[in-house]
């Protein structure tokens, strides 16, 4: 009896995680990442945010008032190649479904994304969150765990602002296996790096201005409800534009009216000192 209903649990899992990951239609990113470019700029131990088109994305962009839904940890050339050939995995990232696992940064080269780097962060700390990271893969989600998925199919569920991350770590099992902002969390959590400002009045020090701000804050110390906009919006992690890293200079842009008029020069030359027709 009880093998049979684990079975119909686990199929029950797959089935809303399945339906949970289904892309969602019309999504056009402004911006799609470039892999090369990507890989230039990133460095082990940088955070990809990325702004999902899938069921659960939704949800979470509207419980986090955000534009970021997903987060994966870059971990450079921690990992080996595979053996036949593909791209190597140079992320690490905890899917609903799928628990934590290594892909290529093609994955997101159609998506919007946005590279969260910790400033200052020491070569021994560097290393030892891209051990535990590493270390973390293969880690699974249980997929009997079905109040936890139930609740993403309600993308825009009538509570309050103040609950709505409470929600996000609401459920029967590990957050922490169904957000991959919380295994990032918990890893900078393991070397002392903050995320969010500490909660003081001190002049000249990070501080929160309302009651509100400072009962979240303390709220969300804990790594399992940290979500992908909070690595954003910290003071402790710059933000790195790929395109501004390597010398963009704004002056070697072509404009669609100098390309316009420039083609139109371009005519002009071509029928210049063409002969006339007969009878001339």
């Amino acid at each position: 009896m009880s093998e049979s209903g684990n079975t119909l649990l686990d199929r029950l899992g797959k089935y809303l995680a399945a339906r949970l990951r289904e892309e969602s239609s019309g999504y056009q990113p402004y911006t799609p990442s470039d892999p090369e470019t990507l890989r230039r700029a990133l460095q082990p131990g940088d955070i990809l945010l990325v702004e999902g088109n899938q069921r659960i994305s939704n949800a979470i962009k509207y419980l986090t008032q955000s534009t970021w839904s997903h987060s994966a940890f870059y971990v450079g050339d921690a990992l080996p190649e595979p053996e036949d050939g593909s791209e190597r995995p140079r992320l690490i990232e905890v899917n609903l479904g799928e628990g934590c696992v290594a892909v290529p940064l093609s994955k997101y080269q159609t998506y919007n994304t946005r590279i969260c780097r910790a400033s200052g962060l020491h070569p021994e700390d560097r290393k030892r969150v891209v051990a535990f990271m590493t270390g973390r893969i293969g880690l699974k989600y249980d997929l009997k765990n079905i109040i936890d998925m139930l609740r993403w199919f309600f993308p825009t569920p009538p509570v309050p602002v103040r609950w709505r991350r409470r929600m996000i770590a609401f459920g029967s099992g590990d957050p922490t296996r169904a957000i991959c902002s919380s295994l990032i969390a918990e890893a900078f959590g393991e070397i002392r790096y903050p995320i969010l400002p500490e909660v003081t009045r001190a002049p000249g020090r990070a501080s929160a201005q309302s009651a509100y701000s400072r009962r979240e804050i303390l709220h969300i110390r804990h790594h399992s409800l940290y979500t992908p906009r909070d690595f954003d919006l910290s003071p402790y992690f710059e933000i790195v534009k790929p395109t501004l890293e390597y010398g963009f200079d704004y002056k070697q842009l072509v404009w669609s009216e100098n390309a316009a008029d420039a083609n139109a020069e371009m005519v002009s030359d071509a029928t210049v000192g063409v002969p006339d027709g007969p009878g001339s």
